[in-house]
């Protein structure tokens, strides 16, 4: 595992319906839509790849429930995917920012709360030493980041779907920029991968 000790990178990582949703429009929280290609090869080697690098999970405080109370219960699990197991005893073993301004404390091990602006807290992370800080499929931080101009990757997992409706990934009034594309890679039921890094 490579660590950056200079210029940590904010990455992000997203899932988007062709029609450019990360959520359907009648429940939010209601991800099945993910599931039939989340299990994908494509998905799941975007997923280490993006991982590997990280030595930071950065999450907003509904994507950290989700994630953290699922996880580590896939760890020892029958029939498990190697990649899905590896994912998980990092995500447990990683240290992890949650951002919240209603959470007193950390329920979960090797995670701080972050009550501040989400800018500034990404800052702070980029002074110290350590590999990526990954951003796990939180919308409002990606979002943020985006408006700030602080995303220096951004991993797109793009599924074949429509969802009708429902809240983008990208507002209007981002700034503008050129972004290379860093990686790609397509596999069953027309999954596609996309990776872009931020070109300053």
């Amino acid at each position: 595992m490579t660590k950056q000790t200079a210029g940590r990178r904010v990455v992000t990582n997203m899932s988007l319906s062709l029609d450019g949703r990360y959520a359907a429009p009648d429940n939010p929280l209601d991800m099945s839509w993910v599931m039939p290609y989340a299990h994908t090869d494509v998905a799941r080697n975007l997923l280490t790849s993006l991982w590997e690098p990280a030595t930071t999970a950065l999450l907003g405080r509904v994507n950290a429930e989700g994630f953290l109370g699922f996880w580590p219960t896939v760890i020892g699990m029958d029939g498990v995917d190697p990649r899905d197991e590896a994912f998980a005893k990092w995500l447990v073993e990683t240290d992890k920012v949650v951002l919240s301004s209603t959470l007193g404390e950390a329920p979960w091990e090797r995670t701080t709360i972050a009550d501040g602006p989400t800018p500034d807290v990404v800052a702070d992370l980029k002074s110290t030493e350590g590999g990526d800080i990954l951003v796990l499929s939180s919308a409002s931080v990606i979002k943020a980041l985006l408006a700030a101009d602080q995303v220096d990757r951004l991993a797109l997992t793009i599924f074949p779907i429509f969802l009708g409706g429902g809240p983008r990934l990208f507002d209007d009034g981002l700034p503008t920029g050129r972004w290379a594309l860093a990686d790609q890679s397509a596999g069953e039921h027309g999954t596609l991968a996309l990776v872009y890094d931020r070109v300053r």
